[in-house]
């Protein structure tokens, strides 16, 4: 099962609470992170892109980077990891984006993806005059479908003549070609983005639920399984976790309390009205979800992460993991933590070991 870090290109990880470790974004951060995940045999490492924070007392992701130029500065420090950069679709046209990527790969080797965001949160392209309307919450996958064999006519030919409802490619040109294949992910959970990755993408992001429930996510792999079977193509799942962990379960338990404590409502309020302006919106989709996180979303009610949690000793964290990896489709977790450094250390040095799936790259690191 391969393992990934979701970067902290945004303040504060992926906890909204001001309870939790504040800190703002860097290079030098994220290059510590990725550096320590590179040594300690991580397959991949992913960074967003996020364009408007949700403020609060917590300012959360009111602080960011880019992710192109950020995955572009790591890829010349690192050897050996994967580096994906999300791009915002809305934001960036499909022909230079598709040269950003060639030019990021020629960095790095060979080592470089894209993951492909639609756009949910109507405020980031809005305050840019970007937001095309509210039809694009219903047509944002043909959007991307079309924004997707324009770059990959231009990786595989170097050249585009491609004319649809959203772009009108006219002998469109790029070169060099990438130096290997420019692996595509997206994290759509809805009906409509489950059915694009199938289509489209090599990898699905998966979100996880709940407190250590490693088998929870198992119903929504397999709609993946099923429609990449009837694409015949093969779409690997990735599923989306945090972890902290401890000595103790009851010590890693008492920091997720501490984090509870301080959820930031108001931050959480001002993300769920942002994910409520798309009224067909799924409960499964990522604005469906964000929409429940101030209200009921789960049996705790507010919580501080959308994210699945595992929390507990090394040792049951370990085991969880290797529950997960059992689960039919299932490429790999990318993970959160609650302190980055920490944490790819504590995964890196007490976790890892004890992970049946990851014995032969545990011996390596």
């Amino acid at each position: 099962m391969d393992i990934g870090v979701f970067i902290p290109i945004g303040n504060n990880g992926w906890l909204i609470s001001t309870t939790s470790p504040q800190y703002k974004p860097s290079f030098a951060l994220n290059r510590a992170i990725v550096e320590k995940a590179e040594a300690y045999g991580f397959d991949f490492a992913l960074s967003m892109i996020k364009l408007r924070g949700f403020g609060g007392p917590s300012e959360f992701w009111d602080h960011n980077l880019e992710s192109f130029t950020l995955m572009a500065g790591l890829a010349a420090v690192t050897s050996r990891i994967q580096l994906l950069a999300s791009v915002a679709v809305l934001t960036l046209p499909p022909a230079l984006v598709a040269r950003m990527a060639v030019t990021i790969d020629s960095i790095s080797h060979g080592r470089f993806g894209i993951n492909l965001v639609t756009g949910w949160q109507k405020a980031e392209y809005e305050q840019m005059g970007l937001w095309p309307g509210e039809v694009h919450f219903a047509r944002r996958y043909e959007y991307l479908a079309e924004y997707v064999q324009v770059m990959q006519q231009l990786w595989t030919s170097g050249q585009s003549d491609f004319k649809g409802d959203f772009f009108t490619m006219n002998d469109c040109r790029l070169s060099p070609p990438p130096s290997s294949k420019i692996a595509l992910m997206t994290a759509g959970q809805s009906e409509k983005g489950v059915k694009f990755a199938a289509e489209y993408t090599d990898y699905n992001f998966v979100g996880s639920e709940g407190i250590n429930a490693p088998l929870r996510c198992a119903p929504t792999v397999a709609r993946l399984v099923a429609e990449a079977g009837r694409t015949g193509r093969r779409v690997g799942a990735y599923l989306l976790v945090m972890i902290i962990a401890d000595e103790t379960d009851a010590a890693a338990m008492a920091k997720w309390e501490h984090y509870k404590a301080g959820v930031d409502m108001e931050a959480l309020q001002w993300a769920s009205e942002q994910a409520g302006a798309d009224k067909q919106a799924s409960a499964t989709s990522t604005g469906g979800r964000i929409a429940q996180m101030a209200s009921a979303y789960t049996d705790e009610g507010p919580v501080p992460t959308r994210f699945g949690r595992l929390i507990g000793s090394y040792a049951n964290v370990a085991k969880m993991l290797d529950e997960m990896a059992t689960i039919p489709g299932v490429g790999g977790v990318m993970l959160t933590f609650d302190d980055f450094l920490i944490g790819v250390e504590q995964f890196g040095h007490r976790i890892q070991p004890l992970m049946r799936s990851r014995a032969r790259i545990a011996a390596a690191a």
